[in-house]
């Protein structure tokens, strides 16, 4: 399990210093792990450009039905994902519910919490929410304030249990949302590697989070998500509303962003086949062209894997 650092200073320098090698590498290893398939060349030959040029890169694609590896980049890498880490509260959030640990028992927004961040709940009068209302808006916008509220309710240690319980090993929930982080606190909210996760997309599009149950919940909830600017930027579907199939194509994309990172995990099922999903870059963001020529990356990735969702899964 991957725990914050002592020195969260320290920390951030070796990942700068690591960004280098982890970018040589990530072209390379993109194409010769056994998990790159020869539909994707243009997301390996982007997410390359972008690691040669320091960013920090790991990505995984697989066939949700085979299990097979279509992309593999640097994908056992632990990287910061901001709000992506979500993903894992709401897999113990609905396990208590569907094991009757939790209800629908209403929450109070907690005062230390200051009116920024991302969310709704923060410009609504309701200062009381039911459990799985705040779930839905978690997943549907990363909401600042209700994810604080489900973790403090079910802990971060239970969150981190439930993980490992999973086969999650280098991917953690390892914070509250914070407005500030200081020397004294974790370096990021949450970290994970695209390989696991994209295993847990498949998972929960596969039934076999925890059980059925409790991945069709999360799933439910995570269907809201409205951020499609990243990879699922290239779907062409309706950030607000695409629950239905549409055009023969469905998508779960869950986003999480910060200074200097995107990241994304989901599952696009299309006419052909299902492919699930993620990818994390991590980058100096003091330039818009630094920042602008990473989400052109992943869109290129989208490009790709919604090529592949319409092509028949191959053993």
């Amino acid at each position: 399990m991957v725990e914050p650092d002592a020195a969260p200073s320290s920390r951030r320098r070796r990942q700068q210093d690591d960004r280098a090698g982890a970018g040589s590498r990530a072209r390379a290893r993109g194409r010769h792990r056994g998990g790159s398939d020869e539909r994707f060349p243009a997301t390996v030959e982007a997410l390359g450009a972008l690691a040669v040029a320091g960013a920090g890169v790991s990505a995984s694609v697989i066939d949700t039905s085979t299990g097979r590896a279509l992309v593999a980049v640097d994908d056992r890498l632990a990287q910061p994902v901001g709000s992506l880490g979500r993903i894992l509260l709401l897999i113990e959030v609905a396990a208590r519910l569907e094991d009757g640990r939790l209800h629908g028992d209403r929450l109070q927004r907690m005062a230390r919490d200051a009116a920024t961040g991302p969310g709704l709940w923060q410009f609504l009068q309701e200062p009381t929410m039911q459990v799985p209302d705040l779930a839905t808006l978690v997943a549907a916008t990363a909401d600042a304030w209700a994810t604080n509220a489900l973790l403090s309710t079910v802990g971060i240690d239970a969150v981190r249990e439930r993980a490992e319980a999973l086969g999650v090993e280098r991917s953690a929930f390892i914070d509250r949302v914070r407005d500030r982080r200081g020397p004294d606190d974790a370096p990021d909210a949450a970290v994970a590697a695209s390989g696991e996760l994209s295993w847990v997309m498949r998972g929960l599009a596969l039934g076999e989070v925890v059980d059925e149950g409790v991945s069709n919940r999360v799933l439910g909830w995570l269907s809201l998500a409205s951020d499609l600017s990243l990879v699922a930027g290239s779907f062409g579907l309706d950030p607000l509303a695409h629950r239905a199939l549409d055009h023969g194509l469905q998508a779960v994309a869950v986003t999480g962003s910060g200074p200097g990172v995107r990241s994304e995990a989901g599952i696009l099922r299309g006419p052909g086949s299902s492919v699930s999903y993620a990818v994390t870059v991590t980058f100096d963001d003091d330039t818009l062209d630094r920042r602008l020529a990473v989400v052109e990356a992943l869109r290129t990735m989208g490009t790709e894997v919604l090529e592949a969702a319409h092509v028949p899964a191959t053993r």
